[in-house]
């Protein structure tokens, strides 16, 4: 089935080009919706400004602070409130899901306990998730490169994760630059996990720029890959365009443009 192909509007869009402008030519591109990273209070103009273009918003944050997240079992009264919170705003605006963190590792914590702990976290807001139709994505992130100390930051990390929770709300949000770092293999692991994933995010590496000859990921082959198992969310494209933006979004689309 066609990839349903997605803009990160706060990574992808200069500071001097108008919102609108953005949207109106990855509609017209041919792109299916946009995401956002923190929601703020002008969450329903930027929603309304969306679709208004004829884009969805695919998905949002849904918890304060990367670093400091589920594997901490202090946090989890904070998360818990700032999720149902977050829930309740997706459920509204038919977003379909939340990015969640797993938090940095920390010290005499061993890896069981930390899955433990985010389990439980997650386990805490599942229930909640479930009657609102809204999946809670633990997000896939480097710790070699870009975040140093993050504690989710292989596959099967994620999916011990998601097994021991078991809801079909509690998922992983897949990013093919991150997991390239950490661990490639990615068409493989994608197949193998693909039940436990509710969104991709994409960029190339190195450099978290262009789907272009100086990379090396092959992302025509990988979005082949996802349309073959019958996925039916977003991949959302999280890359700093070396040049024109509009120009790196058109060729981004051909690229991930498969059945």
């Amino acid at each position: 089935m066609p990839i349903k192909q997605s803009i990160c509007y706060p990574m992808v869009r200069p500071a001097e080009m108008p919102l609108q402008d953005l949207f109106r030519a990855g509609k017209e591109i041919g792109y299916a919706a946009t995401e956002l990273w923190k929601p703020g209070p002008d969450l329903d103009e930027v929603v309304a400004l969306a679709r208004g273009h004829g884009l969805q918003v695919a998905i949002m944050s849904g918890h304060d602070s990367l670093p400091d997240g589920l594997n901490q079992r202090s946090n989890h009264d904070r998360i818990e409130s700032e999720l149902i919170a977050s829930i309740d705003l997706a459920a509204k605006h038919d977003i379909p899901g939340l990015i969640c963190f797993a938090g940095n590792r920390q010290p005499h914590m061993s890896e069981m306990e930390a899955i433990e702990a985010v389990s439980d976290g997650l386990k805490r807001v599942a229930p909640y998730a479930e009657r609102k139709g809204v999946n809670l994505n633990m997000e896939l992130l480097n710790s070699k490169v870009d975040h140093p100390g993050y504690q989710c930051d292989h596959t099967a990390w994620g999916v011990a994760v998601c097994e021991r929770v078991n809801s079909p709300r509690v998922k992983l949000l897949f990013d093919i630059y991150h997991m390239q770092i950490m661990e490639g293999d990615i068409i493989r692991t994608l197949r193998n996990n693909i039940r436990w994933i509710g969104h991709f995010h994409t960029a190339g590496n190195p450099g978290r720029q262009d789907m272009d000859d100086f990379q090396e990921l092959n992302y025509t082959g990988i979005c082949r890959a996802i349309s073959a198992t019958g996925y039916d969310l977003y991949v959302g494209h999280e890359l700093k365009p070396k040049g024109d933006v509009i120009e790196t979004l058109r060729k981004t689309f051909a690229i991930c443009d498969v059945d």
